[in-house]
This record gives C-alpha cells, sequence and structure tokens, in this order.
C-alpha cells in the first residue's frame, strides 16, 4: 500500500518503521526538519518537510496514489485538515486521525466525521486507548496485560513466568491433562528477547513471558493455574485528573461499582470540572508529590497507585514516594520516554504504560487488508496477534489446520464458531463465519492477508 504518515513524533515514527518492514511504501511529512532527519538516518522511506495541510506538499507526497493517509500530528486541528483536504482535492480512499480533544470526541457530535463534512475514516483517541488499555490491566491482576479479541468473548493475557509460578518446566501437553476444563492456549513466549511459538513437549522457563488465548469467562481460573491468585483491586489512587484519568474513573465507575476512587489533581479549576463530571469518584485539589496531600488521600487503604500526569518524571517520583512510605501498594506509572522503562526494576514499580503502543496498535488494524478486525503487536512490531474471519472468498474455509498447510510463524490460538470458544488441534477444520485469533511473524503478513481475502482480487 501506498501511505502517507503526517507527523514524524515517536507514534509517527514507529508507524513508518512498523509499516516499512511490512513491505509498504511509505512517506512522511513534518516541519520540524530535525525530525524528518532523524527519520531519514533510521528508515528507508521517502521524507517531506513541509505542512501536510497545503495541498502542493501533499502533491509531492504522491497524494493522488495514496491508499491512506494517517495524521498524527501534535495538533487535532491540523489532523482534521489534512483528512479533509486528502479527500477533497485527492480522493484518498483511508483517512485516520489522531484526534485528543475530548470536546470533538463527543458522541453527541459524531455526525460531523462524514463524508459531507469531516470525511474522517478512523477516530484514534489515545487517552481513551490507554484508559482502556489500563482498565483491563486492572481487571486482570497478575497479568502483564489483558487484551480483548472476538467482542471481549476471548482474551490474550501476558503473563510472567516468577518464582510462584505452579506450572513452570511442564510440557504443554501434561498441561492439558491436569486442566482439561480450561480452554486455554499457551502460543509462545518471550524468552532472551525473543519470541518463541511453543510446541507440546516445550516447557515454560522462570523469567520467560508467556502469551496466552483463553476463554473470557476462565480468566480468574487461568491466572490462578498461573500462581496468581490477587485480587481486583477496589481501592484505587490516580494521581493526575488528566484526559487519561478521568476516562479511566469513568470506566471503572461503570464496570467496577464496587471499586472506590480517589483523585489528586493540583490544578483547582480541573479539579471541580472532573469532580462534576464524576459520581462516585473523590477528587482532592493538591500536588500527588506532597506527602500531606498523599496522607489526605488515606495512601495507607489504598491498593494500587496510578500514576497519569502528563510529566514522566512525577509519575516515576509519585511512584517511588508510594514504595517508601507505604510498603505493598501496586504501582503503575505512564512514561512518554522509553528509555526511562530501564529504571523500572530499580524503581520498583509494578507496571510502566507506554501510550505510543496503544496509539500504533489502534492504527496498525485498519492498515491490513482482508477481514481483519484488531491486532496487538508486541517486539515492536515482530509479531502481531490478530482477529480475522472466514468468509466465502478465505482460502481456509473447510480446510483443517493440519492441511492449510500454515507457515511456523503462524499459529491459530482460539476460534469463535456459534458463541462457542475452541481451542482447536490439528484437525480442527475452519469454516464460514468463523473468527480465528491468532498469532503472525511481520514477515508473513501478506500470506495472513491472502488467506482472509475479501475477494480473489
Amino acid at each position: 500500500m501506498n501511505i502517507i504518515i503526517c507527523g514524524a513524533g515517536r507514534v509517527g515514527f514507529t508507524i513508518a518503521k512498523l509499516l516499512t518492514e511490512q513491505d509498504h511504501s511509505i512517506t512522511i511529512i513534518d516541519q520540524s526538519s530535525e525530525d524528518i532527519q532523524k527519520i531519514n538516518d533510521s528508515l528507508d522511506v521517502r521524507s517531506i518537510v513541509g505542512k501536510a495541510t497545503y495541498p502542493s506538499i501533499l502533491e509531492k507526497a504522491d497524494a493522488e496514489n495514496a491508499d491512506m493517509i494517517i495524521a498524527v500530528t501534535k495538533n487535532d486541528e491540523i489532523n482534521m485538515l489534512i483528512c479533509q483536504i486528502a479527500y477533497t482535492v485527492f480522493k484518498i480512499p483511508k483517512k485516520i486521525a489522531r484526534i485528543r480533544s475530548q470536546d470533538y470526541l463527543n458522541p453527541k457530535f459524531s455526525k460531523v466525521y462524514s463524508k459531507e463534512n469531516l470525511p474522517i475514516d478512523v477516530i484514534i483517541s489515545p487517552e481513551i486507548e490507554i484508559a482502556k488499555s489500563i482498565q483491563r490491566k486492572l481487571e486482570a491482576p497478575g497479568a502483564l496485560n489483558n487484551i480483548p479479541f472476538a467482542e471481549n468473548k476471548i482474551r490474550l493475557l501476558e503473563i510472567l513466568i516468577d518464582d510462584k509460578c505452579p506450572i513452570s518446566g511442564i510440557k504443554l501437553n501434561e498441561l492439558t491433562k491436569k486442566f482439561p476444563k480450561l480452554n486455554a492456549n499457551i502460543i509462545g513466549v518471550i524468552r532472551n528477547n525473543n519470541f518463541e511459538i511453543l510446541k507440546k513437549s516445550d516447557v515454560m522457563k522462570h523469567n520467560d513471558k508467556a502469551y496466552v488465548i483463553i476463554n473470557s469467562q476462565q480468566m480468574e481460573d487461568t491466572l490462578l493455574a498461573f500462581g496468581h491468585n490477587e485480587k481486583i483491586s477496589t481501592k484505587i489512587l490516580i494521581i493526575g485528573g488528566g484526559n487519561i484519568g478521568l476516562n479511566l474513573a469513568k470506566n471503572i465507575e461503570q464496570s467496577l461499582e464496587s471499586t472506590r476512587i480517589k483523585i489528586i489533581e493540583k490544578d483547582k479549576e480541573r479539579a471541580e470540572f472532573i469532580a462534576n463530571e464524576l459520581n462516585n469518584s473523590i477528587v482532592i485539589n493538591g500536588n500527588g508529590l506532597d506527602e500531606d496531600v498523599l496522607s489526605e488521600a488515606n495512601l495507607d487503604e489504598v491498593e494500587t497507585v496510578l500514576a497519569l500526569t502528563n510529566d514522566d518524571e512525577d509519575n516515576l517520583m509519585v511512584s517511588v514516594l508510594v514504595e517508601k512510605f507505604s510498603k505493598d501498594k501496586k504501582t503503575m506509572a505512564l512514561i512518554n520516554k522509553p528509555n526511562y522503562s530501564l529504571l523500572q526494576s530499580s524503581l520498583k514499580i509494578d507496571d510502566l504504560i507506554d501510550p505510543r503502543m496503544s496509539t500504533v496498535s489502534s492504527i496498525l488494524k485498519h492498515v491490513h487488508k482482508g477481514t481483519i478486525e484488531s491486532a496487538y503487536t508486541i517486539l515492536d512490531g515482530q509479531y502481531e496477534f490478530i482477529e480475522a474471519d472466514i468468509i466465502e472468498t478465505s482460502e481456509l474455509i473447510n480446510k483443517s489446520i493440519k492441511s492449510a498447510d500454515l507457515p511456523d510463524e503462524i499459529r491459530i490460538g482460539a476460534i469463535l464458531r456459534d458463541n462457542e470458544i475452541i481451542i482447536p488441534r490439528s484437525d480442527f477444520v475452519f469454516k464460514k463465519n468463523d473468527t480465528v485469533v491468532f498469532i503472525s511473524k511481520r514477515d508473513q503478513l501478506s500470506t495472513v492477508e491472502n488467506m482472509f481475502r475479501i475477494s480473489s482480487f
């Protein structure tokens, strides 16, 4: 595909890198010659310094022959205008825009985004996506991540194999016998910074990061099998009442009614605003780095602390303070600068949240051809977990996994058929309307797209 990316920041750079490695033709536009130089130094893409809102710049980027434009500049209005010009002047088929402002995202105004008004096909909201991601982590205590597929009926759990894991060192085929009622499929592990797809005779080892596809209804049972019996936190403290903190609090109020939330926000006007937006959460106007303010929030009673301010350093310091003054709390910190991830273990922070990959994963699922619905990337896009539907033109229809001759780098995880979750064996036969969740290596994505193609052309 010919894809134009507008914005060469961290998200634009990462998308360009991943899509180039998938053999797409990429052109990236940014006003900053410095950011464009970084792109030129690192990636084999076409780059242009200029304003992507100028038709002449889009023309220079060969917009007339583009299949997609992705607008991820720092400005919502610019991203909207880019999509408008891309459609009106160049008729680019697919237009994706990153939009942060909550006012623009209000469902009441959704009719604005139409071909007649603002022709944006896909809106990506990082703050909303990150809030959902954090909520899913809270719902699966003990897991590093919790990704929904197939309308939430199938989940992908990311679990660290630690000293307490009772199934470490046991062959996978023996685990099937030990847990016959568990609808779970251990697809593979990250081991020594490489992903390994596991076979039946393989075992998980200490410090592996396991990827397990499960029936959503068996999440608690699956985590227990891995040695995790932690309970969902019912007392949560959020430091930072920005869009992420506010969206997360709203989500938790709606879905986890027994959970009590406190938010510390240092801007008085913002604190008053979010207090009016929430129903049951307590909002404290103060600085989360102030010990007296933490004391006012009854830190000792809190089970999980989420540092979600716009300042990476503040988020790290809050986590350190919590560890110093109140042991046995789960801490999660929002971090934009990738180098800070090296500090996680030394600072004893349970989880670092990278907003970049949430946005990138949201965009990637709209790039694939065929009936691919959603994707989750690992190891900077080396592998993707994908959901796709079997339709009449799919080359998998009426074939068994064994006869489908799938590459070794593709592994089927689970199938949703008529509301039933199936962990397939080699003799499983694909049927029309099956929803398939699987993993694929990056260089096999063209094979994946052909398998689930919409038509034969």
